[in-house]
C-alpha cells in the first residue's frame, strides 16, 4: 500500500523571479517524470536513477528553449513523498516563465501557494508545526531566528507536544477505566486525586513552554523600535550606523527627515524593525507636521524606544516632553554627539543612559547589550529546542493552559470527574491543532495559502 495519497501533478517556479545565475522550475506528482520527459531531450528521465542530475535541453516541438540540468527524485524519498523533478534553467524571467508554461501545457497544473509543503504534510512527511517552520526559516531575519526554525523543522516542538498529548490521553483512559470498572468504593476520590496530580504537572509544562514565547516571538517577528528625538539630534545617523549603510539622508538642517523610515537590522541576533521618525517639534510646515504626528504614533506602538538627546546642548522643553512621553515605554536614552563638548544637564536625566557618537560609531555595542538585557535578561540562546515563536502556537498553548486551569478549579470544587474530563479533553484537542492531528481542514488550507508560490 502506498504511503502517499494520489494527487495530480503540480508545477511552479521555486526561485525568486528576476535575473540570476539559475532558476528552478519544480514538478511534483505521479506524472512528474512523464511530463518533464515530454519536453526534455537528453537521457530518459523515466529510467534514470533517483537523486541524479541530468544534462540536456528543453524543446517546444523542434524549437530549443534552453540548455538545462534536470534533477530527478523518486518517491518516497523526496520533500513531498511524490516523484519530483527540478529543472535548473538559466535565470532569466522570460525563459523561466516559458518553461513553466510549457509544462502546464504538457499536463501539469500550476501549484497553489504552499502546495508542495502542503503535500509533504498530507503525505506524512511532516506535521503542521514542522510545515509552518519551513516558512519561518524562509522568513528568518537573523541566524538565531533561523536556528529556532531549523530546530522546529526537525520536530523538537512537535515531539514535546505529542508527548504531552499522549500523557493526557493515557490519563483520560485511566479515568474511563476507573469510572466504568470501579473496584473500590472511593473510586471517585482516587480518580480526582490522580487527575489533580496529572493536570498540575501538565499545567507546569505548558507554563514553562509559554515562558519562552516572548523571546521566541521577538526572534521570529522582530522588535518594533522607534528612534525618536527632536530635530537634528542624530536619529538618522544612528539609523545608518545600525543598518551599516546610508539609508537616511543626514544634514545639519533641522527637519530633513519629514516622514517615518522603516528598515530591518540584525542587532546581536535580534531583528529590529528600526523606525526613524521625523523630529518631533512644533512646525507650520504641513508635510513635516504630518511626519511629526506619525512619529508620535510610532512612539505609542513601539516595543522599544531609542530616545536620542543631543549631549552637546542643554535640554530643551521638547527634550523634556519626550522624556515624559516615553517614560512608561521600554526605553533606552542615548546621549549622542559625545565627540563634542558635553553641555546637557546630566542631573535632570534618569540615571540609566548611554553615551554614544553616531557620527563616529562609538559605544553602539552598549546599545546592543542593553537591548539584550531588557528583553532577554542578558541571555539570547536560540538553541533551545522548545522555544515557542509562532503566534498561532502561542495562542493554542494559552487556550490549552486555560482549559487545564478550568479542570483544576473544578477538581478543587469537587465537581464530578466526568465534567472535568471535558476540559482535559479540550486541552488535548487544542494541542493537537498545533501539530495538525486535530486541525480542521479550513485551518490547514488557510495556513498553506500564506506560503510563497513554489514552496
Amino acid at each position: 500500500m502506498s504511503l502517499t495519497q494520489e494527487f495530480d501533478t503540480i508545477a511552479a517556479i521555486s526561485t525568486p523571479l528576476g535575473e540570476g545565475a539559475i532558476s528552478i522550475v519544480r514538478l511534483s506528482g505521479t506524472d512528474a517524470l512523464k511530463i518533464a520527459q515530454s519536453v526534455f531531450k537528453g537521457r530518459n528521465l523515466t529510467t534514470v536513477a533517483s537523486h541524479t542530475i541530468n544534462y540536456g535541453h528543453i524543446y517546444e516541438d523542434k524549437r530549443l528553449v534552453d540548455e538545462v540540468m534536470v534533477s530527478v527524485m523518486r518517491a518516497p524519498r523526496t520533500f513531498t513523498r511524490e516523484d519530483i523533478v527540478e529543472i535548473n534553467t538559466h535565470g532569466g524571467i522570460a525563459v523561466t516563465q516559458e518553461i513553466l508554461q510549457l509544462l502546464l501545457r504538457s499536463g501539469a497544473r500550476l501549484a497553489e501557494p504552499g502546495e508542495f509543503t502542503k503535500r509533504a504534510f498530507l503525505n506524512g512527511r511532516m506535521d503542521l508545526a514542522q510545515a509552518e517552520s519551513v516558512m519561518d526559516l524562509i522568513r528568518a531575519k537573523t541566524d538565531k531566528a533561523a536556528n529556532i526554525a531549523v530546530k522546529q523543522l526537525e520536530g523538537s516542538l512537535s515531539k514535546m507536544i505529542q508527548n504531552i498529548r499522549q500523557e493526557i490521553l493515557e490519563s483520560l483512559a485511566q479515568v474511563e477505566v476507573n469510572i466504568d470498572y470501579p473496584e473500590y468504593d472511593d473510586v471517585e476520590t482516587m480518580t480526582s486525586q490522580m487527575l489533580i496530580e496529572k493536570t498540575t504537572r501538565f499545567e507546569q509544562l505548558l507554563e514553562n513552554l509559554l515562558a519562552t514565547a516572548k523571546r521566541g516571538k521577538i526572534l521570529r517577528e522582530g522588535l518594533k523600535t522607534a528612534i525618536i528625538g527632536r530635530p537634528n539630534v542624530g536619529k538618522s545617523s544612528l539609523l545608518n550606523q545600525m543598518l551599516r549603510e546610508e539609508k537616511a539622508i543626514v544634514t545639519d538642517i533641522a527637519g530633513t527627515t519629514r516622514d517615518v523610515i522603516t528598515e530591518f537590522a540584525n542587532i546581536g541576533g535580534v531583528p529590529l524593525e528600526l523606525i526613524d521618525t521625523a523630529g518631533i517639534r512644533d512646525t507650520d510646515d504641513i508635510v513635516e507636521s504630518i511626519g511629526v504626528e506619525r512619529s508620535k504614533k510610532a512612539l505609542a506602538e513601539a516595543d522599544l524606544v531609542l530616545l536620542v538627546l543631543d549631549a552637546s546642548s542643554a535640554l530643551s522643553p521638547k527634550d523634556k516632553e519626550l522624556l515624559e512621553l516615553s517614560a512608561s515605554a521600554n526605553r533606552i536614552i542615548l546621549l549622542n554627539k559625545t565627540d563634542l563638548p558635553e553641555k546637557i544637564e546630566i542631573a535632570e536625566l534618569p540615571a540609566d543612559f548611554i553615551r554614544i557618537s553616531a557620527l563616529k560609531n562609538e559605544n553602539l555595542d552598549a546599545v546592543e547589550d542593553k537591548i539584550n538585557k531588557i528583553f532577554f535578561a542578558g541571555e539570547i540562546e536560540a538553541g533551545d529546542a522548545t522555544v515557542l515563536s509562532n503566534a498561532r502556537h502561542i495562542a493554542l498553548v494559552e487556550q490549552a493552559l486555560a482549559a487545564l486551569k478550568e479542570a483544576n478549579n473544578g477538581l478543587m470544587m469537587g465537581l464530578p470527574v466526568d465534567l472535568i474530563q471535558v476540559d482535559v479533553t479540550r486541552c488535548w484537542q487544542l494541542l493537537g491543532e498545533i501539530t495538525g492531528e486535530a486541525a480542521p481542514d479550513e485551518l490547514i488550507t488557510q495556513l498553506f495559502s500564506q506560503f510563497c508560490l513554489g514552496k
